[in-house]
């Protein structure tokens, strides 16, 4: 039983961990009271059944093999495999485990259960953990392992024990050290310890390897960057998108300036890997993330306009393309994009919420309800959904709903001035003008510089006829926002009023104002963060 040196060859030594990939090495090791070549038999094919990606039948043939061969490690490995193949990580552990209490020198049980640490960090905080120990008991009685030796050096990277991958990247022979894999994982762990002209030299035999991939060449940049070796970073992106310019080392260039705020680097790189993959959706999204940094909204919409007739039914393509005709002010092609975004992912908050935040600046404000509800019970927490719920009933004319939500608002820091607001606002509408100047001067507590406070204020005192606390707080709204539509309204309203000489003059510049903007019916609900 086992397997030739040829396949010992081909499943070995500086193979990166990708899931679903497992050695299933069995050595040939002698089964009490076992008939060899029946074991023998059930092991072949069950491997056979493996490759050809035939998990049932393989199951099935292996639990036949354990009902006859109840103790046998190898089997338990094999089990080991297949829970592994199909995704049950706590099976496939305890598979393997008892493959090693079968057999303790069971090579391949500790390489497969190692290898399955590493393909579950998600599902497991300690797997890495896991995963060194694992390979240290290997490498006790085995301490040559060049598999065990390489995947505790990446392990041991990961965990930021630096010096030790170090040291076991040191003990493989010298031949595999100049491997392009180990010599990632040198280069990575030299740039983490700032021995960073060492990290060079390694860096440098790295981009001259022929057989360096761009998963080799990428494997150190995190660790350079993370320890002030961004330079050296940068040198191996671009010497790999010079050298071996492909679609992946121009987009993980392109990728790097992204994070280094290097945005007409970026788009540069994006725009070369974008020749050779026009229709790749991730990177057209990149490149409208890119161009969105650099203020450019007209090229992020042209990139997302690609991408959306590439994937009509993303609905995060359709949440960005609204985001950007929000801040161009585009308010219907905004208010469509993101009603799609809901249509396909109903259940996502943050679509549900910004569509409301457009809908609520129309005709019926109250068309924003259902998503700031839903928004409410996706995220009960949240206040600004308290918030934004609370205007949205407010502007739909159900102050008591309101004022339900408002308040709750109000118990927030971060919403506590806009909750003030709306409740002066709901006041002000429902003739209570004392209670809104009380909660506008709270309001104004927290936010001195709002000029909506300023303008709600103004308006509220000229109800009262308070004619000069009404100009001095709308003249303090427009030397905070000129354009603003309420303060320039009420500010005619009272020259009007007062029969003052600059009423002419104010009436047309309300005029100019109300042509060149919208009223703005939620100038304080401003909380959506852009994060596309």
């Amino acid at each position: 039983m086992g397997v030739t040196r040829a396949r010992r060859e081909r499943t070995s030594i500086f193979l990166h961990a990708v899931a679903g990939t497992f050695l299933a090495l069995l050595l040939p090791l002698p089964v009490l009271g076992a008939a060899p070549d029946a074991l023998d038999a059930i092991v072949k094919n069950v491997q056979r059944l493996i490759e050809a990606g035939d998990l049932a039948n393989a199951r099935a043939e292996l639990d036949r093999g354990m009902k006859q061969f109840p103790h046998e490690g190898g089997l338990y490995s094999l089990q080991g495999v297949i829970e592994a193949q199909q995704g049950n990580y706590l099976a496939a552990e305890a598979a393997f485990q008892k493959a090693i209490a079968a057999l303790p020198r069971f090579t391949a049980a500790y390489l497969n259960l190692g290898r399955l640490y590493q393909e579950n960090t998600a599902k497991d905080p300690a797997a890495l953990e896991k995963a060194l120990a694992t390979y240290d008991r290997l490498l006790r009685f085995q301490p040559a392992s060049r598999e065990a030796l390489y995947q505790s050096a990446f392990v041991s990277l990961q965990l930021g024990s630096y010096a030790s991958a170090l040291s076991r990247l040191a003990r493989l022979p010298a031949a595999e050290q100049a491997f392009p894999q180990a010599l990632a994982l040198r280069c990575a762990a030299l740039g983490a310890t700032g021995k960073h002209a060492e990290a060079a030299a390694a860096a440098e035999r790295l981009l001259e390897n022929r057989d360096a991939t761009e998963a080799d060449v990428a494997l150190p940049v995190p660790y350079l960057e993370a320890h002030g070796a961004s330079n050296l970073a940068e040198k191996l992106l671009r010497g790999q998108a010079e050298r071996r310019g492909s679609y992946a080392s121009f987009y993980a260039l392109g990728l790097f300036y992204k994070r280094q705020k290097r945005l007409e680097a970026a788009r540069a790189a994006m725009e070369n890997a974008a020749s050779y993959r026009p229709h790749d959706v991730p990177l057209l999204l990149d490149l409208a993330r890119v161009a969105y940094d650099q203020q450019d909204r007209k090229g992020a919409l042209g990139y997302l306009a690609h991408a959306r007739d590439l994937e009509p039914q993303n609905a995060g393509i359709h949440y960005f393309w609204g985001v950007v005709c929000i801040e161009e002010s585009l308010w219907q092609e905004a208010f469509n994009a993101l009603k799609r975004a809901v249509e396909l992912e109903p259940e996502n908050p943050y679509y549900n919420y910004a569509f409301g935040s457009v809908a609520v600046q129309r005709a019926d404000a109250s068309e924003a309800i259902p998503y700031f509800q839903k928004y409410r019970q996706l995220r009960p927490d949240d206040p600004h959904g308290m918030l934004a719920l609370g205007g949205a009933y407010m502007e739909s004319y159900e102050y008591e709903k309101a004022k339900a939500e408002l308040n709750e608002a109000a118990k927030y820091p971060r919403t506590a001035g806009g909750a003030h607001y709306y409740l002066a606002r709901v006041a002000n509408q429902t003739g209570d003008l004392a209670g809104a100047l009380r909660e506008l001067e709270i309001a104004l507590q927290t936010h001195p510089s709002a000029p909506e406070l300023y303008a709600e204020l103004g308006a509220t005192h000229l109800k009262l006829r308070n004619y000069p606390e009404a100009r001095k707080a709308l003249e303090k709204a427009l030397a905070l926002r000129p354009e603003s539509y309420t303060a320039n309204l009420n500010l005619m309203i009272l020259y009007q009023r007062t029969k003052d000489p600059r009423a002419a003059e104010q009436a047309e510049r309300f005029r100019q104002v109300r042509d060149k903007w919208d009223k703005s019916k939620m100038e304080m609900l401003r909380t959506i963060e852009v994060r596309p």
